[in-house]
């Protein structure tokens, strides 16, 4: 363990396992760290993406080169941070972690820089908030590997270049079009990670329990994979609430009856939609007659920020051809009225 203090003499905690260094944050630390994987092998989904990875890998050990530098994008919840220390974890290199909220000044992000080592990996998460100063720092760095300071004042002002290690940024963003054309033209390898099938997020559930010492047979799996919306977080999250349910009521065993018992309880249906996502189906439907209606009006009957309705919930039942977007805003898809056996709009009932 090692502490690394900022400009302020605000210390961070930094965690090395495996060769990743992380920083501290305040959720189920024990739990992330046990679940995580760490090497390719152990990695579920994504198989794609993974093949392009390893190859660009081994490319690199063979030249003793950096790895280019990465664009991660997609909805929330797939594993972009994950992925990020995989491939550190698979080049023998450190990672430091950070988003990009936390990057508010330039020395944030310059001390970060200063830090590095060779070869070593930098994530930014929710890269597409990069300040304006912030991400031109970032330009020499990741092209030159220099920063470009400035010292003195006024007639003695002077520019500078400070050479930074050669390092590879991974950056990860659930809106890739949010990213300045310059920031994203330094990526040398951009992909979008896709949502998991049921089949996969059986096997990262199926990998958890194993690791957690659950009891769960196979369909009890499946069960909570097709509520968990393509989204291995979701997944996770829910394998420890059944979990709990179980430990209650049937000696921590779960099987499909206990499974579904359990997620019944947490008012999650079939299709993987919670109490909010039918309610944003039931405003559309019920409120204004399929739509169209916009974001912001759905966003302040719900009592939610936009910006989570659009990000959180809207990708999932966009994926699901449950709502479509249109210029006039969003409506319910006649594969929503089928699937809710919907004669009329209200879907109050049907939905629950």
């Amino acid at each position: 363990m090692a502490i690394i203090s900022d400009d302020e003499n605000n210390e961070i905690e930094i965690k090395k396992n495996d060769n990743v260094i992380a920083e501290e944050t305040n959720y189920d630390m024990s739990f992330e760290t046990n679940i995580r994987p760490k090497y390719f092998d152990d990695y579920v989904g994504q198989s794609s993406l993974k093949s392009t990875l390893k190859i660009s890998i081994e490319a690199a050990k063979k030249q003793e080169l950096p790895l280019d530098h990465i664009l991660f994008y997609g909805p929330p919840g797939l594993g972009k941070t994950t992925l990020a220390s995989v491939i550190a974890n698979e080049m023998g290199s450190n990672i430091k972690i950070t988003s990009a909220p936390a990057l508010e000044r330039p020395r944030d992000i310059i001390g970060i820089l200063m830090s590095i080592k060779q070869g070593d990996f930098l994530f930014i998460d929710e890269i597409h908030r990069l300040n304006k100063v912030s991400e031109e720092i970032l330009y020499p760095a990741m092209e030159d590997f220099y920063l470009d300071m400035t010292t003195g004042k006024s007639q003695t002002l002077k520019s500078v270049r400070i050479p930074v290690p050669k390092f590879t940024l991974i950056g990860a963003t659930t809106k890739a079009g949010a990213i300045s054309g310059p920031l994203r033209d330094r990526f040398g390898i951009i992909h979008r990670l896709e949502f998991y099938t049921e089949e996969e997020l059986k096997l990262v559930i199926e990998r958890t329990a194993s690791i957690l010492d659950l009891k769960i047979d196979e369909k009890g799996a499946m069960a909570i994979a097709k509520r968990s919306r393509g989204t291995p977080r979701i997944a996770n999250r829910l394998v420890k609430r059944v979990r709990d349910y179980a430990i209650v009521k049937s000696n921590g065993i779960i099987n499909e009856k206990i499974a579904n018992e359990a997620l019944d309880i947490l008012q999650i249906d079939k299709f993987g939609l919670d109490y909010t996502d039918r309610t944003i189906l039931n405003i559309i439907a019920d409120k204004y007659n399929g739509g169209p209606v916009g974001i912001e009006t759905l966003a302040t009957i719900l009592g939610e920020d936009s910006k989570t309705v659009e990000d959180v919930y809207e990708p999932y039942l966009v994926q699901k051809g449950f709502i479509q977007r249109t210029p006039r805003g969003r409506k319910l898809t006649p594969y929503a009225y089928k699937c809710f056996n919907l004669k009329n709009i209200d879907i109050q009932q049907s939905l629950f």
